[in-house]
């Protein structure tokens, strides 16, 4: 039985690494589909923060296979969040899309996802242990290999190759056009993209910054460079103005 009484929600860990990381104003802006207008939307913030969920993007928006019973889907936050990316990309809005909100972006470029990474050949299991602590699900699993010249090597400072986190079943199969690979698992797996000749700030990583990053010195220069994207949206659009807002994308709970 449904909940009769609907959340849209996101997690602390994002609305923090917000504030404190990319120093921006966080604001929640619901999983409404059409009922509130795209054009409305992006006048109202200097940058979008797609974060992570549970539940995974609809197969039938990338042509997929049907899910497998009791694959969790929010198809409000599907027909919010597909259409929003594309239009602030569009239009110069600064986007950081995480986990969930990586594969989002896939999609919204024409890419295609593997809906259980661990079952596919070649590929290992990206998923967590949730029996772990937080802490031990959300440490360092392995290494990614960054692009050369690419924005994340950029933010490594030169830097070929870090450690992160990995808590995903679904991953990207075809990479969407327009959208560059930044960083590769071990096996193979893109881990980070971002979308070519974008005018302002477009980047998509797998793994989640957003926790504890004042503890990583990667997830630290991600949201930095995320917030002075936000910063230089909002001067461009509003000379002189002193607050950057920037949007955690809700999940509907």
């Amino acid at each position: 039985m449904m909940d009769a009484h609907l959340s849209h929600v996101t997690g602390e860990k994002y609305l923090a690494a917000v504030v404190d990381g990319a120093g921006a104003l966080a604001l929640i802006v619901p999983a409404l589909g059409g009922r509130q207008t795209i054009d409305d939307l992006l006048a109202a913030v200097d940058g979008l923060l797609f974060t992570g969920s549970s539940s995974n993007v609809e197969p039938h928006r990338y042509g997929g296979a049907p899910s497998e019973p009791g694959t969790l889907h929010d198809p409000q936050r599907d027909a919010t969040t597909l259409p929003l990316m594309r239009a602030a990309i569009e239009a110069g809005v600064p986007v950081l899309a995480i986990c969930r909100g990586f594969q989002e972006m896939n999609v919204v470029y024409g890419g295609t996802l593997h809906q259980q990474v661990h079952a596919v050949g070649g590929f290992n299991d990206h998923r967590e242990n949730k029996d772990d602590p937080l802490d031990t699900q959300y440490g360092p699993a392995h290494p990614v290999v960054v692009a050369a010249d690419g924005i994340l090597q950029r933010l490594l400072a030169g830097a070929r190759e870090a450690r992160v986190n990995s808590l995903h079943g679904q991953g990207i199969d075809r990479l969407g056009a327009g959208l560059v690979a930044e960083a590769w698992s071990p096996d193979g797996l893109i881990e980070a993209a971002r979308v070519d000749g974008a005018r302002a700030f477009a980047l998509g990583v797998q793994w989640h910054p957003e926790w504890q990053h004042d503890q990583n010195a990667l997830s630290m220069a991600l949201f930095r460079a995320f917030g002075e994207a936000c910063r230089a949206r909002m001067q461009a659009r509003i000379p002189g103005g002193a607050t950057s807002a920037t949007h955690a994308e809700a999940g509907r709970a």
